[in-house]
């Protein structure tokens, strides 16, 4: 079994002990879903070369476990599109990051790229969705939901901030080093795609 079948596998186990911990009534199988999640950490750890604590402090959410949700802006400058650098690793990627409980996707958006870019935009719609799950170049312990908008700059500048360093507007055939975790190659040539199909219609 290759490495991103076994994430994906042990992912499943987790989440099923996860869910069983939540809404398991009898005390037997109470005990059962904790073994199963202690087994199913043990073998994420061992998949990710780590601790078993740290395995656990990474998936400790409460509730029912769900795919996480990552919200990213899409702008646009004629065959340009805006990127911002990390200011921990260098890399760029689209703007954007977690969505944040008690706000809706497009306005979670619209506070992430004012955050890292300085710039208020509006939100012209759902672009794409991407499932990090479909991706075998780089495996993920979490499994993610990159919502992806068309946005259109209204105001604003950028001001160097905690999470971003600089933010510019690139082609696709001279970009930057990415941050492929958040923003890939492929992912935005789609997107140029869609944007296109979108602005067609």
């Amino acid at each position: 079994m290759r490495k991103l079948e076994k994430l994906q596998s042990y992912q499943r186990i987790l989440a099923l002990a996860q869910a069983g911990l939540m809404y398991g009534k009898d005390v037997f199988d109470q005990e059962r879903y904790q073994e199963l999640y202690e087994l199913a950490t043990m073998l994420l750890a061992e998949v990710g070369k780590t601790d078993v604590a740290t395995i656990q402090e990474l998936v400790a959410d409460s509730g029912y476990p769900t795919p996480k949700v990552d919200v990213r802006g899409f702008i646009t400058e004629g065959d340009k599109v805006l990127l911002v650098q990390d200011t921990a690793s260098g890399r760029w990627s689209l703007p954007g990051g977690y969505a944040e409980i008690g706000v809706s996707p497009s306005q979670n958006v619209q506070k992430e790229v004012l955050e890292e870019t300085g710039l208020t935009v509006t939100v012209a719609g759902l672009l794409a969705v991407f499932d990090t799950n479909l991706r075998s170049d780089i495996p993920q312990l979490s499994q993610y939901y990159k919502l992806i908008f068309a946005c259109e700059p209204v105001s604003g500048r950028f001001i160097e901030n905690s999470e971003t360093t600089q933010s510019a507007y690139f082609s696709l055939d001279k970009l930057p080093p990415l941050s492929e975790k958040r923003t890939t190659v492929q992912q935005l040539q789609k997107l140029f795609q869609l944007r296109e199909k979108a602005f067609s219609q």
